[in-house]
């Protein structure tokens, strides 16, 4: 998945980037295709690797799975990858990752309420009752002077006696 975006960000990239004429910028596309999808690639794989390595070992120490987990992942994960760069830079990538992390967790809780409000069933008291076609009985509707399924009309349409 990394390397196929890289390499649609890049192919972009290098097409802008090449000298003027078809030619040129097409060959300029893949020269950046070739050079940097690779990297970019390596790089989503090793983000990859390490966040489902710590959402893994979240979920068997808490023994829960939940959205903290992924939250705290990102975050793990973010601060790890920037390890290299300093203090500030492990801070400031762990809270984007959990921002992130979060966002993404959010939403996808937005959609599963939204989506399982189709699938919630129905009460039965709430459901209107079965319409009587004109002169049958139904079973379970009341019988006597004021039941519809007497005369099979609604009380409004029935003339008074």
């Amino acid at each position: 998945m990394g390397a196929i975006g890289g390499a649609v960000f890049q192919s972009i990239k290098g097409f802008r980037n090449a000298p003027s004429g078809v030619n040129r910028r097409l060959l300029g596309s893949v020269a950046a295709i070739k050079e940097r999808a690779p990297i970019i690639g390596g790089n989503f794989a090793v983000w990859g690797g390490l966040f489902s390595t710590i959402d893994c070992t979240l979920v068997h120490i808490r023994k829960k799975e939940d959205p903290w987990n992924s939250i705290t992942s990102g975050a793990l994960t973010g601060g790890i990858l920037a390890v290299r760069n300093g203090a500030g830079a492990m801070v400031g990538s762990a809270i984007i990752g959990g921002v992130l992390l979060a966002l993404i967790e959010g939403v996808g809780i937005m959609f599963t309420r939204f989506s399982a409000e189709q699938f919630r069933p129905v009460n039965p008291q709430l459901e209107p009752p079965p319409v009587a076609s004109p002169g049958v009985v139904h079973e379970s509707a009341p019988l006597g002077r004021d039941s519809q399924a007497s005369t099979g009309l609604p009380f409004w349409n029935r003339a008074e006696s």
